[in-house]
């Protein structure tokens, strides 16, 4: 048997990818994230399918299920929201499942802040305004950040800050971005990227704190902080510029 962590994309049912969907398909059992996987994609599941809600597990009872599958020789689908490659906790059940003997395969999905980029029609690396995205959260009692990670040593790049779980602290965002990006600095926030309920803020580092507090956002959102969501005036890129030679690599 395998396990196959699945990204189950931002929230939209559809934006589940054609292996992730077929992969579920065909999983007799599947451990899902109920607190942030849609239930619209249970529906891929087999029929006699056991689904397994993981908001109220710990990762022993997690793992329990996994082992338990392995025995009778059954595939598991673990479903986890956006994609498995960030902010997942997928990193520590992979580490049970080498001690245990379990082969698992991960089937990506399409992360938060790439549906956060669709909804606000921006591309994130715009051509001499910025090339670099900083992928980040900011420090919380339950997991510190490791040293030289904090928001203030990562804003002396000026990249553009895409912040995961980070609403409910952003007078804390705001505080430590300022001496670097400056009060007029864009800033969106978006909430539920890509579902029905989808809440787009946009603002500066001056007013965003002020409009997260009064849409009463405090989780399933991203901030991104950063000159291209604001740029309009930047040179073509090279990629399909007329002056670029075609026949060379």
């Amino acid at each position: 048997m395998t396990v196959y962590f699945i990204g189950a994309g931002p929230g939209a049912a559809d934006l589940i990818t054609v292996r992730g969907a077929r992969t579920l398909a065909a999983a007799p059992v599947c451990l899902y994230a109920g607190s942030l996987v849609p239930r619209e994609l249970l529906a891929e599941c087999p029929a006699d399918a056991r689904l397994v809600d993981t908001s109220q597990l710990n990762l022993d009872e997690i793992v329990a299920e996994c082992v338990r599958a392995h025995r009778v020789g059954q595939d598991v689908a673990r479903l986890h929201s956006g994609d498995p490659s960030i902010f997942s906790a997928v990193a520590e059940q992979m580490r049970r499942l080498d001690a245990a003997g379990i082969p698992y395969e991960v089937v990506p999905g399409v992360p938060a802040f790439a549906a956060a980029a669709a909804a606000l029609k921006r591309e994130l690396t715009v051509p001499t305004v910025g090339q670099t995205v900083i992928l980040t959260r900011i420090a919380q009692q339950a997991t510190p950040m490791p040293p030289g990670e904090d928001l203030a040593t990562l804003g002396r790049s000026g990249a553009l800050l895409v912040l995961h779980l980070a609403t409910r602290y952003v007078d804390r965002v705001v505080d430590e971005l300022l001496p670097h990006y400056g009060a007029e600095c864009p800033v969106a926030v978006v909430a539920m990227a890509s579902r029905p309920d989808e809440l787009i803020l946009r603002g500066t580092l001056a007013d965003i704190a002020g409009q997260v507090k009064e849409a009463g956002l405090v989780r399933t959102a991203v901030i991104v902080v950063g000159r291209t969501l604001g740029a309009e005036q930047f040179r073509d890129s090279h990629l399909y510029s007329p002056e670029r030679d075609r026949h060379v690599c």
